[in-house]
C-alpha cells in the first residue's frame, strides 16, 4: 500500500468504468463488487476509510428485529440471508452472538419470544441458534448481572457482531487485490460535466496538495450523511434545483468496563421507558452500552454526544443491570450519523422517462438515485447488507446505460482479506482484541520488527508497522481508532500510546502522524472539554 504509488496511478490518464466518492462501508462493497467482475475502478476518501458512520456502529450483524415488527418481512430475509454471507466470508471480523431479553412483566417472555421463533422461521437454514424461553434462573445464569429485582425470566436468541473499521479494510484490500484503486486522504472537490452528463470528478490529494482529475463512465456518490454536497454540485452544473434527501441523526454509545456484563452474551431492552431500544452488548473486552437515534441538523465529521443522550444511557443502563453505571465508570464515548433518507423530488424522470422510477422499487432501507446527468447517488441502508446494497447499486448503473452488464453474485462467496486459515481455537469478538481480528495474515504481522513489543491494549509495534505498510494508515488516529479500536474502547490509555505510535508511524511514511491532534480528539471521547493546548497538559490529564 506505499502511498507514492497508489497517487502516481492517480496521475495516469485512465478512463475508468466507475469512479467511487466515499470510502465507507458502502462506497467500499461497491468497489469490492465491481472490480471482483473485473471493472475498473477508483475509489476516493477524503479522510480515512470508515472514518465516519461505518466506524462507529453498534458493532451487530442482524437482520433487524424491529423490522419484523412492522410487518416488512421482505427486508427481515433480505438482511438475514446477508447476514449468513458476511459471518461465512469474514468469519475472523464477524460471529455469532447470543442475546437475552429480560422480562419483567409475566407478558413480555410469550410476547417477544413469539416473534423470535418467526425470526428463526424466517431465517430458515441460516439461523445461528434456536430461540429459547428462559426462566428466572436460567437468565440470570445467562445475564448474571442482570438486575434481579422483578425478573420474571427472559428470552434468548441469536444475531451476530463484528469489527466494523476492520472489515471495512479488509474490503478495501479484497478490492486492492482485484485491481481497485483506492486512496484515502484524497478529497474529491467535484464533478466534471460534458453536456450535461458526468464524466469524472476533480480530486486533491491532502497531503500533497496536488489535484487531479478523473475520467469514468459513471460516478458514484456514496458519502453517507454527506451526499447532498455533491447532489447539489450535480443539480448546479446543470441548473437543476436540488433538495436535500438526508435527515441525519445520531446515535450515541457509552464504553464501559466488561464487569458490568460478564460472559459471551448481549443484553436486548426491546423499549425503554420512552419507547427505544436499549443494548448492553460485550465487544473486544469491554460493554458497548447505546443507542440513541436524535434528529441532527449539522454533519460534523466528529459528532459530539449532547449531555442528556449520555444520561438517558447511563440512567436506562442502570434500570437494567445489577449495578448502574456511573460517568466515571464511561472509558469512551462515540458518536455516529445515520444518514435518514428522505423521499427526492427533485430527480424528475428516471432513465427510463417514467417519474419516479430512479427510486421505484428500492429498499425501504437504502436508496440509489441516478440523476439525469448520470450522478449514481447511494444512501442510507445499514452494514449488515452493504454487499446487497453494492449489487443493487451497480444494477441502477446497468439500467441507466451508464455501464455494460456483468454478471451478479461474484462477491457471494468472495472470502475477504485474512478469512482464509483455521479457525480452531481463535478468541471470539467479545473477547479482548489481539491478533485474532488479523485471522490467517497473522503470521504476517509476527515476522515484522517490534512483534513482541507490547504497547497496551493489545497492540504491538509490529501492527503499528503492519497499518502503515499494508492497511493504508497515515495518522495516530487510523491506527488507534481504525486498525486498532483502542480510542473506542480506552479513550485514556489511546491518549497514552499516542506519542509511541506516532513515532513508528513517522519512521514508515515519513509524514507527520498528526499526535497533537489525537490527543485533542481523545479528550472529546473521554467526554472532555476541548479547551486546553493540545501539548503536554492535555497528554498529562490523559494519562492521570
Amino acid at each position: 500500500m506505499n502511498r507514492q504509488q497508489l497517487i502516481s496511478q492517480l496521475a495516469q490518464h485512465t478512463t475508468y468504468d466507475l469512479a467511487i466518492i466515499g470510502g465507507g462501508a458502502t462506497g467500499l462493497g461497491v468497489a469490492l463488487d465491481a472490480a471482483a467482475r473485473g471493472l475498473r475502478v477508483v475509489l476516493v476518501e477524503s479522510h480515512d476509510f470508515a472514518k465516519g458512520t461505518s466506524s462507529r456502529a453498534t458493532k451487530l450483524v442482524h437482520g433487524g428485529v424491529r423490522y419484523l415488527a412492522q410487518g416488512n418481512i421482505a427486508l427481515v430475509r433480505e438482511a438475514l440471508r446477508e447476514r449468513t454471507t458476511l459471518l461465512r466470508n469474514a468469519p475472523h471480523l464477524a460471529q455469532p452472538l447470543p442475546f437475552v431479553m429480560p422480562s419483567y412483566k409475566h407478558w413480555e417472555t410469550p410476547f417477544y419470544g413469539t416473534g423470535l421463533k418467526v425470526y428463526d422461521a424466517l431465517a430458515g437454514k441460516a439461523g445461528l441458534g434456536r430461540t429459547e424461553f428462559l426462566d428466572r434462573a436460567q437468565t440470570l445464569r445467562c445475564l448474571p448481572t442482570a438486575q434481579p429485582l422483578g425478573l420474571k425470566g427472559g428470552v434468548k436468541y441469536w444475531d451476530g457482531q463484528f469489527d466494523d473499521a476492520r472489515l471495512a479494510l479488509a474490503l478495501a484490500r479484497t478490492a486492492a487485490a482485484r485491481g481497485a484503486l483506492l486512496v484515502n486522504y484524497c478529497a474529491a472537490t467535484g464533478l466534471r460535466h460534458e453536456d450535461g452528463k458526468v464524466v469524472g470528478m476533480n480530486c486533491k490529494d491532502r497531503e500533497t496538495g496536488q489535484h487531479y482529475a478523473i475520467r469514468a463512465r459513471c460516478v458514484i456518490n456514496a458519502t453517507g450523511v454527506w451526499v447532498d454536497a455533491f447532489r447539489q454540485k450535480d443539480g448546479a452544473a446543470t441548473g437543476r434545483a436540488v433538495q436535500p434527501m438526508v435527515a441525519p441523526s445520531q446515535g450515541v454509545h457509552v464504553i464501559v468496563e466488561r464487569d458490568f456484563l460478564p460472559g459471551d452474551h448481549a443484553l436486548l431492552v426491546p423499549k425503554t421507558a420512552d419507547g427505544r431500544v436499549l443494548f448492553a452488548v460485550p465487544w473486544l473486552g469491554k460493554v458497548i452500552l447505546g443507542t440513541t437515534d436524535t434528529p441532527r441538523q449539522d454533519l460534523a465529521r466528529e459528532p459530539e454526544a449532547f449531555e442528556e443522550e449520555i444520561e438517558f444511557i447511563l440512567r436506562e443502563s442502570g434500570r437494567y443491570l445489577r449495578r448502574a453505571p456511573t460517568r466515571a465508570d464511561v472509558k469512551s464515548i462515540w458518536v455516529g450519523l445515520r444518514p435518514l433518507v428522505k423521499p427526492p423530488r427533485e430527480d424528475g424522470p428516471g432513465p427510463d422517462g417514467n417519474p419516479g422510477a430512479a427510486t421505484k422499487g428500492l429498499s425501504r432501507e437504502h436508496t440509489v438515485l441516478v440523476s439525469r446527468s448520470g450522478l449514481v447517488t447511494v444512501t442510507g441502508g445499514k452494514w449488515t447488507t452493504y454487499r446487497a446494497m453494492a449489487e443493487d447499486v451497480l444494477e441502477k448503473c446497468f439500467d441507466a446505460a451508464l455501464l455494460d452488464r456483468v454478471a451478479a453474485g461474484v462477491t457471494t462467496h468472495l472470502k475477504l482479506v485474512g478469512a482464509d486459515g483455521p479457525l480452531a481455537g481463535r478468541p471470539k469478538i467479545s473477547d479482548a482484541p489481539g491478533l485474532h481480528s488479523y485471522g490467517s495474515e497473522q503470521q504476517a504481522v509476527l515476522a515484522l520488527p517490534g512483534a513482541q513489543r507490547q504497547l497496551g491494549g493489545g497492540l504491538s509495534e509490529a501492527m503499528v508497522r503492519f497499518a502503515a505498510r499494508h492497511e493504508y494508515a497515515r495518522t495516530v488516529e487510523d491506527v488507534l481508532a481504525r486498525r486498532s479500536r483502542l480510542l473506542f474502547l480506552d479513550a485514556r490509555l489511546a491518549g497514552a500510546l499516542a506519542e509511541e505510535v506516532g513515532a513508528i508511524l513517522q519512521q514508515e511514511t515519513g509524514v507527520d502522524p498528526q499526535i497533537s491532534a489525537f490527543h485533542a480528539l481523545a479528550r472529546r471521547y473521554l467526554g472532555l472539554p476541548d479547551n486546553k493546548s493540545h501539548g503536554m497538559e492535555s497528554q498529562a490529564d490523559l494519562v492521570q
